[in-house]
C-alpha cells in the first residue's frame, strides 16, 4: 500500500475520533492540517505571486513601476511597531479603495443587476400559459421588499404581505442550509469511501 494513502488514512480516523470526544490525537491531526495548510499557501503565495509577479519582473524584467506596490507591502510590516503603525493605514487605504473599485462593478452586475433580470420575467409564455415561475418570483420578491419596508407598522394588508414575506425567506434560508448539509455530506462520504475502497480495502 502506498503509504501516502496510510497516512491519510490514519489522519482521516484520527480526525473522525473526535465524534468520540475531544482527545490529543484530533488536536494533533487537526494542527498538522493548519500548518501543512499555512505552509501550503506560503509556498503558493512566494511562487505564484510575490515571485512570479514582483521580484521576477521588478529585478530581472527591470520594471521599475512594481516599486510602488512593493514598497506598499513593506508598509504594511509597520503595524508590527507601535512607531510606525501609522504608515501602515497607507497601503491599508489602498488596498480597501482599489478592492472596493473593483468588486462594486462586479457585485452590480452579477447579483444586483441578473436579480433584477430574473426578476422581470413574462408572466405568460409564448404558448399564451400562466408562467408559474415568474409570478411566484414576482410575487416573493413583492412580499420580501414589503417586509423590509420599515417606514409604516407592519399591520393591516402591509402586515399580510410582509408575513408573506417571512415565509420566503425562511424558504430561501431553509434551502441555503440544506445546500450546506448536503456538500458537507458529500465530502464526508468520500472519505468514508477512501477509507473502506482505497485505505482499509474492504469495497472494490
Amino acid at each position: 500500500m502506498d503509504i501516502g494513502i496510510i497516512i491519510a488514512g490514519l489522519l482521516t480516523l484520527a480526525i473522525f475520533s473526535f465524534l468520540y470526544r475531544d482527545n490529543p490525537v484530533y488536536k494533533m491531526a487537526e494542527s498538522l492540517l493548519i500548518g501543512v495548510s499555512i505552509g501550503y499557501f506560503l509556498v503558493i503565495t512566494w511562487d505564484n505571486t510575490l515571485r512570479a509577479n514582483l521580484f521576477d519582473p521588478l529585478f530581472t524584467g527591470g520594471e521599475i513601476d512594481l516599486l510602488i506596490p512593493f514598497g506598499l507591502g513593506l508598509l504594511m510590516f509597520g503595524r508590527f511597531s507601535s512607531k510606525t503603525s501609522a504608515l501602515s493605514r497607507i497601503p491599508i487605504a489602498v488596498l480597501i479603495g482599489s478592492g472596493a473599485g473593483v468588486a462594486i462593478p462586479a457585485m452590480l452586475g452579477a447579483r444586483t443587476l441578473a436579480q433584477m433580470s430574473a426578476t422581470v420575467q413574462p408572466l405568460l409564455t409564448e404558448s399564451g400559459w400562466l408562467n408559474v415561475s415568474g409570478l411566484v418570483v414576482l410575487v416573493g420578491v413583492l412580499c420580501t421588499l414589503a417586509y423590509f419596508y420599515f417606514s409604516r407598522e407592519h399591520q393591516g394588508t402591509l402586515g399580510r404581505v410582509a408575513k408573506t414575506g417571512t415565509w420566503f425567506l425562511m424558504i430561501f434560508f431553509g434551502t441555503t442550509f440544506g445546500y450546506t448539509v448536503m456538500s458537507r455530506m458529500s465530502t464526508l462520504i468520500g472519505r468514508v469511501e477512501f477509507l473502506l475502497s482505497d485505505f482499509l480495502k474492504l469495497t472494490n
